[in-house]
């Protein structure tokens, strides 16, 4: 028998009996870009992504395209449905239709599963997210949701959506060690939302965004940040992490593969600029130093670029 369902009723853990050692559980993810290009008749480009191994650069053409798509997939987003009926109709205005349909039944489920108290800070918390991406620095501010209120009181409805699989939280580490979580700080956090398509809806972003690929630069870069977080995620990585130094740098994120702790930096534009990712290399002397963005694979001693449609390659860099 297999069924499936939200988390959103078992993460608040009724106490109900329990078939122990009976049950399997698998994890099911937002669908990914390469899941997306699949579902959208481009399995030809996508073979050629995933088997990109050695981080080769493509020639111009591909690598536009597969930008192209990037943006469609940053509008669309992952939920099976909406990316079903794009499939179908290739109609963003029907995939943003189902996109609201699926915020409000989120916001249905949060009074359904919890008293009212916590289902009003969980809601307000989940509005709140948006709005915080969209500002230049994107760690998460209890006082940005309630004037003058402080994490334990919200440190429930933190807990509950993570739990529920509707939020990425991406800890803070200021020194990045072994094991990364015994070095974060349980106060200081970014958070993104499942899915670039709920928070281009939860934005009200316009499909005009994805004619020069808009939605790379918009809202401070939020989407792209949030889509990388989301491919971190359902490529395995179970633990994201983010970086700041006692001055002004910051790594958007901190991964372990195997045992080496990579430094990764997005760029939603052209822009060269590595500052951070040297003054990180610079203090910790890693084996590589990524970039993320829009530009071409490159590799340049321990420097690489990644393209911004590959983050699942990351697994690869040994």
């Amino acid at each position: 028998m297999i069924a499936a369902g939200s988390l959103l009723g078992v993460s608040v853990g009724k106490a109900n009996s329990f078939p122990v050692g009976k049950v399997n559980f698998m994890t099911l993810y937002p669908m990914s870009f390469l899941e997306f290009l699949h579902a959208t008749n481009e399995s030809l480009i996508a073979d050629k992504l995933s088997s990109n191994k050695e981080l080769i650069p493509f020639n111009v053409a591909i690598h536009d395209k597969l930008l192209k798509l990037l943006t469609d997939y940053l509008y669309v987003g992952g939920m099976p449905e909406a990316v079903q009926s794009y499939a179908d109709n290739n109609n963003i205005f029907q995939a943003r239709k189902i996109q609201v349909e699926i915020l409000k039944a989120y916001e249905r489920d949060f009074s359904k599963y919890v008293t009212k108290t916590e289902a009003m800070k969980n809601l307000s918390i989940w509005n709140s997210i948006p709005l915080q991406l969209a500002k230049e620095n994107k760690k998460f501010l209890c006082s940005k949701v309630k004037k003058g209120t402080r994490f334990a009181t919200y440190e429930n409805s933190f807990e509950w959506l993570e739990n529920a699989g509707l939020i990425n939280v991406v800890r803070n580490v200021k020194t990045p060690k072994l094991p990364l979580g015994g070095y974060s700080d349980t106060y200081k956090f970014k958070i993104y939302l499942l899915d670039t398509g709920l928070l281009g809806a939860m934005l009200e972003s316009e499909p005009s965004t994805i004619i020069n690929s808009q939605l790379f630069s918009e809202y401070k870069g939020a989407f792209i940040e949030n889509y990388v977080a989301m491919e971190l995620k359902n490529c395995g990585f179970e633990k994201i992490f983010y970086w700041t130094s006692k001055s002004d740098a910051e790594v958007d994120f901190v991964l372990r593969v195997d045992n080496n702790i990579l430094p990764i930096e997005v760029k939603s534009g052209m822009d060269r600029n590595i500052k951070s990712l040297r003054s990180y290399y610079d203090k910790y002397k890693p084996e590589h130093i990524i970039r993320l963005s829009p530009r071409n694979f490159d590799k340049n001693g321990e420097f690489l670029n990644i393209a911004l449609y590959a983050p699942f390659l990351i697994k690869q860099v040994k």
